[in-house]
Parts: C-alpha cells; sequence; structure tokens
C-alpha cells in the first residue's frame, strides 16, 4: 500500500434485504460518529445512485463526497474481483487515514464471498471485518415472509403466488442471518409483543451461537453498539454457513429493476396513491428515488417497500440539476414494467392493463 499502517482499519459489513433499513442505520451511525473519519462503500440495486444520495442529502458534518463511494457495476457478492477489490485498494491509497470503513450491500448480496474478500493479501494485511451487520425487517419477518417452516411459507405462498418454498428470498435471509456478528431487529415499532416474538424466533432459528440481536427503530442505535465488535470475520469463515459452500452459483434471475423517469409532480401526495396502486397489483419489493414538486424547492425523497412509503424533502436542488424524477422499482422477475411505469407516471390502473 502506499501508506504504512500501524494496525489495520476495521471494516463493518451492513447486510440486509431490500428495504430492511440499512441506509438508515447508516445515516444514524455517520450522524453520531462523534468525528471518527469513516469511509463508507454502498453497493446499490438499481441503475440510480439513491442510496448514496440519500446519505449526501442530509449533510452530515465530517461526511466528504469523497468519503462515499458507490459500486453500482452488480451485486457486491458477484463483483469482488473486478469491482469491490480496486475500490478497496483506492480507499487504502488515500493519505488521509481512516479509523472505519462502513460497507453496505445491495439487498441481494450474499454476505460470505465479501467477507472472503478480506483474505486477499492486498486486502488483508490492511483491513479486518470488525463485524457484519445483519438488519432484519421485524415486521416482514413476523409475518413469515422468509420462514423457514414450511407452514409459514404455505402462508405466504397464498398471500403472494410469486413467492415458492424455493425461494430466493428466503435463503437470502438465512444467508444473511447465518453471517451475522450481530443481528438489528429494525422498525420495531411497527410490531407488537407477540409479533416482535415471531420476529426474534425467526433469526434465532438461522443464528450462530453467541451472536446478539438487538432492537432498533429507524436505525438509531448508538455506534459504540455497532463498531468495535473486532470479529475477525474473515478468519472465521467455517462457522458461518452458506448454501453455496459447495460451489453452487449464486444468481439474481428472479429479480429485476428498472427506472421510471418522472416530470415535476403537482402536489407530493400523488406519488403515494400510484405506488399504494402498484404494491396492490404487482409483485414490487422496492421504489426509491428523487421526484420534484411543483412550487417546492427542495428534492422530494421517496422510499417505499411494499404498500409502506416514506416521503420527505432532502435538500435544495441543485442549480446544475434538471427538476425532474426518476424512481428505481425493484421486484420479483416477470413484472410488468410497462402497466407499473403508466400507473407511476399518473395514468389509472386500468389504463394501463
Amino acid at each position: 500500500m502506499a501508506v504504512t499502517r500501524s494496525r489495520k482499519i476495521p471494516a463493518t459489513i451492513v447486510t440486509g434485504f431490500l428495504g430492511a433499513g440499512k441506509t438508515s442505520l447508516i445515516r444514524h451511525l455517520l450522524t453520531h460518529a462523534k468525528g471518527r473519519r469513516i469511509a463508507l462503500v454502498i453497493n446499490e440495486f438499481g441503475d440510480l445512485g439513491v442510496d448514496r444520495e440519500i446519505i449526501r442529502g442530509c449533510e452530515i458534518e465530517g461526511c466528504r463526497d469523497e468519503d462515499v463511494v458507490e459500486l453500482a457495476n452488480g451485486c457486491i457478492c458477484c463483483t469482488v474481483a473486478d469491482d469491490f477489490l480496486p475500490t478497496m485498494q483506492k480507499i487504502l491509497d488515500r493519505p488521509e487515514p481512516l479509523d472505519h470503513i462502513v460497507i453496505e450491500t445491495s439487498g441481494l448480496a450474499l454476505p460470505k464471498p465479501l467477507v472472503k474478500a478480506f483474505t486477499w493479501p492486498a486486502v488483508r494485511n490492511a483491513v479486518t471485518v470488525d463485524g457484519v451487520i445483519a438488519v432484519i425487517d421485524a415486521e416482514a419477518t413476523a409475518a413469515g415472509l422468509f420462514a423457514s417452516d414450511p407452514e409459514a411459507v404455505a402462508a405466504a405462498r397464498a398471500a403472494d403466488p410469486s413467492l415458492d418454498h424455493e425461494s430466493p428470498l428466503e435463503e437470502l435471509f438465512e444467508e444473511q442471518v447465518a453471517s451475522a456478528d450481530m443481528v438489528v431487529l429494525n422498525k420495531c415499532d411497527r410490531v407488537d409483543a407477540a409479533a416482535k416474538a415471531r420476529a426474534r424466533a425467526q433469526v434465532e432459528a438461522d443464528l450462530r451461537p453467541g451472536v446478539r440481536i438487538v432492537e432498533a427503530s429507524h436505525g438509531r442505535l448508538d455506534p459504540l453498539v455497532l463498531l468495535g465488535l473486532e470479529s475477525a470475520a474473515e478468519d472465521d469463515l467455517e462457522s458461518r454457513h452458506s448454501h453455496h459452500d459447495d460451489g453452487e452459483e449464486h444468481d439474481h434471475d428472479d429479480f429485476q429493476s428498472f427506472v421510471v423517469e418522472l416530470p415535476a409532480l403537482d402536489r407530493a401526495a400523488e406519488i403515494e396513491a400510484r405506488i399504494q396502486a402498484v404494491a396492490r397489483d404487482h409483485p414490487v419489493l422496492r421504489v426509491k428515488g428523487f421526484l420534484a414538486v411543483d412550487g417546492k424547492p427542495l428534492r422530494l425523497a421517496v422510499q417505499a417497500v411494499g404498500s409502506r412509503i416514506e416521503t420527505y424533502f432532502d435538500r435544495p436542488w441543485a442549480a446544475s440539476e434538471p427538476r425532474a424524477g426518476s424512481l428505481v422499482v425493484i421486484g420479483l422477475d416477470g413484472l410488468d414494467e410497462h402497466a407499473i411505469r403508466a400507473v407511476l407516471q399518473g395514468a389509472s390502473a386500468s389504463a394501463a392493463a
């Protein structure tokens, strides 16, 4: 490396399914970093750097543009050699010392191949995996969406015929929990005690011995809880079970994404009704992006998981930015892109059919 270091830089891998709250957790972590110099690597799924923009839009003190790196060339676990390792090399070659590196994987990434990348000599000599944090949506998990129990899977199939027992959604959930050094059961404000107990039981079924579950709402956890686990996960690969330990290929053919461009809206509430209609009629997992609203100088950020929608104005539009919107739609393979695009652009659901 260009810079001689007396210790390895700790890196935290934040994994979790689409919409579990990874970006909110990281945003809170950076806001309360208390002077730590943290580099952030974000692996998006889709064609817009939405998560990177959410971080930058918060104008977090001490978080510079050059400290936030986006990997948008595909799932991080599938592009380790071509994308992730060169990016790590560039981060490590910077003259300024770092206190920590945080890596946000896409919701489709397997954690174990990424942890394995830290055994490569070019990285191993300078960085150690401080911990793998799995962020879990308590509400979705309590509903049995990723249950390994056949009865729970059957219930999920009844609610959504696009899911089946071999669904990669279940497999991804198990992979993320099985690789974790800590599980954040997020969105606990959305569930009652009984549902929370169901979610914890689902997580515990795939949890390695000794791994803690911590509860959170909106990803609000003290950095002291998340950082400093000192797990050295790259030296502990054998205990992290994976369905792909036998060399089975990992693919994402069951997911697709596309971008919908939108002109300025008359009212912010318009998009909520449109997303609700899409979530009702199509197997969409996530909608996220930024929109313009007439008469509003600020950009409208949109985050939707199924029918749950969050909108907020995050920052003024830059002078160089066109006042137009873009949304990334992520869902199970076979989405009716034409119909979804028409509804989001303002056509009625019946007219789009």
